[in-house]
């Protein structure tokens, strides 16, 4: 093992539909989020002691399987924009659930899939959330709440989400409820973020 050098990995990722490779069918349901997005935020929640404001990165991309890649980097800013510090990650999956999960790897030229969806999100705070949803309003809305969230031992309580994004006017909009630390759920995140690429 170890003898022979291997080159980078070969197969191209992209958050771009104009290069690449082809969306796979079951994804077509997502194409209005396929991108990179940057913009502002609000968070807040009962057991903080002031809102605060956040900047936001979020990309979409695809190596042609069925299913989205999820990245997602805020920072904490002044009212002005100044950075102050680098804040929430997560990085994850959203997955189409497919009406016949044995073509996941063909070309198939109908889409397979149904308006489900299941979408997989890790922090680096030591929680992972599975969320259950839909896609809805031709592709521009997804509603999602969790069907489990687990944690380390080190981990903030958090027991459940519920996420909304949608596009409007060309803008990806979300809100995110999340109920944490013996809390109800409550307003925790929103934002609202323009395409800078894709």
């Amino acid at each position: 093992m170890g003898e022979t050098p291997v080159d980078p990995y070969p197969f191209e990722e992209t958050h771009d539909l104009r290069t690449g490779p082809d969306l796979h069918p079951a994804l077509l349901g997502l194409l209005p989020f396929v991108g990179l997005w940057r913009g502002r935020g609000q968070g807040g929640y009962p057991t903080l002691e002031h809102d605060f404001e956040y900047a936001q990165e979020v990309r979409f991309s695809h190596d042609g399987r069925p299913f989205l890649f999820y990245e997602s980097r805020t920072w904490l800013i002044e009212p002005d924009g100044t950075p102050i510090r680098p804040s929430a990650r997560e990085v994850g999956w959203w997955r189409p659930v497919q009406t016949d999960p044995t073509v996941e790897h063909a070309a198939q030229p109908m889409p397979t899939r149904s308006d489900d969806i299941e979408v997989l999100l890790t922090h680096p705070t030591g929680f992972l959330e599975l969320y259950l949803g839909r896609v809805e309003a031709n592709g521009t809305r997804v509603e999602m709440v969790t069907d489990a969230v687990v944690r380390t031992a080190t981990a903030k309580e958090v027991t459940s989400g519920h996420r909304l994004y949608g596009i409007v006017e060309g803008a990806l909009l979300y809100a995110y409820d999340m109920a944490a630390v013996g809390q109800s759920p409550a307003p925790h995140l929103s934002a609202r973020l323009e395409r800078v690429a894709g």
